[in-house]
């Protein structure tokens, strides 16, 4: 057994150390797109992030941040952090599998040699098949929490298996008390690893009990009340109650605040000492084990008091301000993302009935607390709920979606609308609301996600149900051929493509055998198998209760599910040493058996999977966003509308100190009240943002949204007509309702006036333009309401008074200027605002200086290393591009080069592109026109031929493709199709 147990620690460090060398040689050496920069900038800092937060990981973060020589590090030592975190998690499914498998080929004795071999090369194939596995190695790369939140639940599972091993001994619940410990850690990283409390629940069952179905029964209720507990009742209940002490002891007995939640955190901590005294003297040992977990829990989420504690410092990144036990709450509730139906529901287009008082925020203003907001909750028409709700967003593409996937035709049922008239309402049926359940989101929101990691991958390009982008494949023709139609003549930009995997569904079959052959052998460890894979996957996907058109793909969402058929894998190896040892003796059949699964499994995963992970040479989400500071002049403001140019930008100023005059105002929280008032301070050496509003103007609830009346024929001052807003006279009140009143705008058509000596003096109109100026900005918006950050923006627009720049982020959305459109400049990534009318006959936005855009283009910017051959091109890389049309702002500059006669300038600038957005890495698109158009009219001849020998190349390509697919793949293309033949008629000769 000795012998056995030195093996065991020897390969699975092997296994750890060739999956960290693995994915330290791919981490990305500074920050990715999505949520990246926001955790590297929170951990750096110590600032606060989005809810719920990740306490945990920002102080772990922080440890890996100290060890840098310079900012610039930073990020790298971050994705490190994933990297070994991942390793790690390696290690332990390492010896976790040995020891199922110990359990399955030498249940009761000390393997024999071949025994041994036949473990270790089970726990091999599992945990490297998991190590090189999609999902999991793109959450090792980066500075994301998925990582180590897979480590806490592969520690957990591992603490629980060796209390197994250890239970009829002396101190054995020393492993079930650490693996509680660690589990109120993880709270402070993600909730994953809740998930896993099933599955601990029945190991514990099966060891300690006879097995029995009143015994199952139990162990299930004990499980999810344990998990139920933990979720709804620890972490935002402790908060809750510690609210109700605050509220009685600062607004009753007018105490200062904080008095309540100090003194029922002494109550508390007193009620666990004595509990845990009394159970320890009366010999209460199973009491007293219960309590102990649930203490040390509370010391493992106690990280979240460092949320707290940094938002009273007021860093310049702390949002939702939970700097109280009441915004504490609804930060840990995660108020502002809304809430969903799971069991018992609406649908999406349920009559509302009535709109009732809901839950009251409070916050702190004088040394009491005072009601803020008493949120809405509506009542709907009884017979349009339903148990287990899918299909319930109110949103239009949403609901479309649901009507897609779910083929939803509808029951009719008589109801009375708003104005009291009677119509005829198609309720979907219980049937199509399943249809939707399991054709999307068990099907294309797991089901995809489990194959793309065990059978292949199409491409990386986000799937809405189309048969070009996103699917599972498997190199297989045949199949391939079923799933998304004929690939025989794939054009070689399609094919020759890093994220194209093809496993040829070894891994997934493999797994397959796995799961009946531990079946077969211990039915006990193959239902806690089933448990952790049920609950880290389909439920899952009851839980999040996904609408249609997500922002991104979420497989990362299910990893652990992933983690738990890696079991199957390495499990699957025995069968297959098995089948082999009916034909050889001794220790071949377990080497031989081991090698070929070895090879066949995370073999090909490694071969197929490492050049579409490999970020090594990729900087481009930290020189998009230099590039879009560097767009803006000193001190501007800059207005941004997502994730991925915001996060990004906030990492760049706030570790790397970048440009950090520029104030970034992000559109999305520019509607809630914390948001706002944090533009007043001046951060760095940004100045405060000068605003009209007091605070208790726009507080929760006040002012979300404004009513926008067409009563003035003629243009009004902007600010005075902000100021009819921000007054409470009832008569700037317009009652919707009995119960509802808003404040309104009596008019659409707006003033900005315009100091022509300021806009000259700082540079906002250049002297050769002053005959353009404008006496002021006058313009009509097209909506009938306006929401918070929208009259936030205009009331930015009003007071700044042309005193700093103001700009907009090139990717906002075209809907976002309020139709100021003809009142920008492009100035790079960022429109800027300026008081000169620009009517373009092409539609596009705005006036451009093109003298100034050539330099920034051609030698100020940086681009991330795109041209470099070992920069990886993924779909993000791909998706940010295309938003910020980063090919058409060269087309336009270029074209304005070259209609001025200055061809070599407008040459140069399409070699750039060309140069930095290569097209075997961004295939052609409508702008190669352009770029041919420039080409001829500076009378480079061979440049034009050349793009347009390769656009007739690869849209021939593609219009060869599509017509070999049948229906009903070929209908499918269509779009495509007409597409590619467009292109390939305007690059003939």
């Amino acid at each position: 057994m000795k012998r056995f147990k030195g093996y065991n620690l020897l390969f699975g460090w092997l296994s750890f150390f060739v999956a960290a060398i693995s994915y330290i040689l791919t981490i990305e050496p500074t920050t990715s797109f999505w949520d990246c920069g926001e955790f590297i900038t929170t951990a750096y800092k110590l600032e606060v992030g989005h809810p719920p937060g990740a306490p945990f990981y920002m102080i772990l973060a922080r440890f890996f941040a100290i060890f840098t020589s310079d900012s610039s590090q930073v990020a790298a030592s971050i994705n490190i952090l994933s990297a070994l975190a991942s390793a790690f998690t390696i290690l332990f499914l390492f010896w976790s599998i040995t020891h199922l498998a110990r359990k399955l080929v030498s249940p009761s004795g000390i393997p024999s040699t071949a025994q041994t071999i036949s473990i270790i090369a089970a726990g091999l194939v599992g945990a490297l098949a998991y190590s090189f596995s999609d999902t999991f190695w793109f959450s090792a790369v980066e500075a994301e929490v998925y990582a180590l939140s897979s480590l806490f639940t592969a520690v957990v599972f591992w603490l629980i298996l060796k209390w197994e091993e250890e239970a009829d001994q002396p101190y054995s619940l020393r492993w079930i008390i650490l693996a509680a410990y660690l589990m109120g850690l993880s709270i402070g990283v993600h909730l994953l690893n809740l998930l896993t409390i099933p599955a601990l629940v029945f190991i514990v069952y099966f060891k300690k009990y006879p097995v029995n179905l009143k015994g199952v029964l139990a162990a299930s209720g004990i499980a999810i009340l344990i998990l139920g507990s933990i979720m709804y009742g620890i972490i935002p209940g402790v908060v809750r109650v510690a609210s109700w002490f605050e509220l009685l002891f600062v607004n009753s007995f007018g105490l200062p605040i904080h008095t309540g939640v100090l003194f029922f955190a002494l109550l508390f901590i007193g009620f666990i000492v004595y509990g845990l005294r009394w159970t320890y003297l009366r010999k209460k040992h199973l009491l007293n084990t219960v309590l102990l977990a649930f203490t040390v829990i509370m010391i493992g989420y106690s990280s979240f008091t460092m949320i707290v504690i940094r938002s009273l410092a007021d860093p310049p990144l702390d949002e939702n301000n939970p700097e109280d036990v009441f915004s504490l709450l609804s930060y840990l509730n995660r108020e502002q993302y809304g809430d969903r139906p799971l069991f018992y529901g609406e649908f999406y287009n349920t009559p509302i009935t009535a709109v009732v008082p809901g839950s009251v925020t409070y916050r702190a203003e004088n040394g009491r607390y005072v009601k803020t907001n008493v949120r809405e909750e509506y009542e709907f028409d009884e017979r349009f709920e339903t148990i287990f709700p899918r299909m319930w967003s109110r949103q239009p593409s949403h609901i479309t979606g649901y009507e897609n996937w779910g083929k939803v035709k509808g029951s009719p049922i008589q109801t009375t609308n708003a104005r009291g008239e009677r119509e005829i309402v198609m309720k979907p049926t219980f049937g199509e609301n399943l249809r939707y359940f399991f054709k999307y989101q068990i099907g294309h929101m797991y089901i995809r996600y489990f194959m793309w990691n065990f059978a292949g991958r199409q491409n990386d390009q986000q799937g809405f149900g189309s048969s070009l982008h996103g699917n599972w494949i498997s190199g297989i023709p045949f199949l391939d051929t079923m799933l998304v139609g004929n690939q025989e003549k794939l054009p070689d930009h399609f094919r020759d493509i890093p994220s194209r995997n093809t496993y040829f569904l070894l891994p997934f079959l493999l797994g397959l055998v796995g799961f009946i052959y531990q079946y077969q052998k211990n039915k006990q460890s193959f239902i806690i198998l089933n448990l952790l894979f049920f609950f880290t996957g389909i439920a899952i996907v009851i839980y999040l209760n996904q609408t249609p058109y997500q922002p991104r793909e979420r497989d990362y969402a299910y990893a652990g599910s992933f983690y738990a058929f890696a079991f199957w894998i390495g499990l699957g190896t025995l069968w297959l040493i098995d089948l082999l040892g009916r034909f050889m003796r001794g220790n071949i059949a377990p080497i031989l058996g081991g090698t070929i699964a070895l090879a066949a499994v995370p073999g090909i995963m490694l071969a197929e999977n490492y050049d579409d992970h490999d970020r090594s040479e990729r900087y481009l989400a930290r020189d998009i966003a230099k590039n879009y500071l560097r767009s803006c002049e000193k001190d501007a403001i800059l207005f941004t509308f997502g994730d991925n140019d915001t996060f990004p930008l906030w990492y760049i100023q706030e570790v790397e100190g970048f440009r950090t005059d520029v104030r970034i105002v992000n559109m999305s929280l520019l509607s809630v009240d914390w948001y706002i008032n944090q533009l007043r301070q001046q951060y760095y050496d940004s100045k405060p943002i000068k605003l009209s509003f007091e605070p208790e103007k726009i507080t929760t609830g006040n002012r979300d949204q404004i009513i926008v009346f067409d009563q003035l024929k003629s243009h009004r001052d902007l600010g005075e007509l902000l100021k009819f807003v921000a007054s409470d006279d009832p008569k700037s009140m317009y009652r919707v309702n009995r119960e509802t009143q808003l404040h309104y705008l009596p008019g659409k058509k707006f003033s900005l006036p315009v100091d022509k000596t300021k806009v000259l003096a700082n540079g906002t109109v250049n002297p050769k333009n002053e005959a353009l100026i404008l006496p002021s900005i006058d313009w009509q918006i097209g909506k009938s309401s306006l929401i918070k950050n929208e009259m936030m923006m205009l009331d930015i627009l009003a007071q700044n008074a042309w005193e700093r720049p103001i700009y907009f982020a090139i990717s906002a959305p075209d809907n976002s200027y309020l139709n100021l459109d003809p009142f920008l400049r492009l100035e790079g990534l960022a429109y800027r605002l300026v008081p000169i009318r620009s009517d373009n006959p092409d539609k596009t936005i705005g006036r451009i200086e093109s003298e100034v855009l050539y330099d920034r283009l051609m030698n100020e910017y940086e681009y991330g290393n795109m041209e470099s051959e070992g920069f990886l091109m993924d779909e993000h890389q791909k998706r940010v591009l295309q938003i910020i049309d980063l090919r058409t702002v060269f087309a336009r500059v270029a074209m304005d080069l070259a209609n001025k006669g200055k061809a070599e300038k407008a040459v140069n600038l399409i070699r750039k592109n060309l140069e930095i957005m290569p097209s075997d890495k961004i295939p052609l698109d409508f702008n190669a026109i352009s770029f041919i158009r420039v080409a001829r009219l500076a009378g480079d001849v061979a440049l034009a031929d050349e793009l347009e020998a390769g656009l007739r190349v690869q849209y021939g390509q593609e219009m060869e493709y599509y017509e070999s697919l049948q229906s009903p793949y070929y209908e499918i293309v269509e779009r495509e199709r007409n597409i590619a033949r467009t292109l390939y008629e305007m690059a003939a000769p």
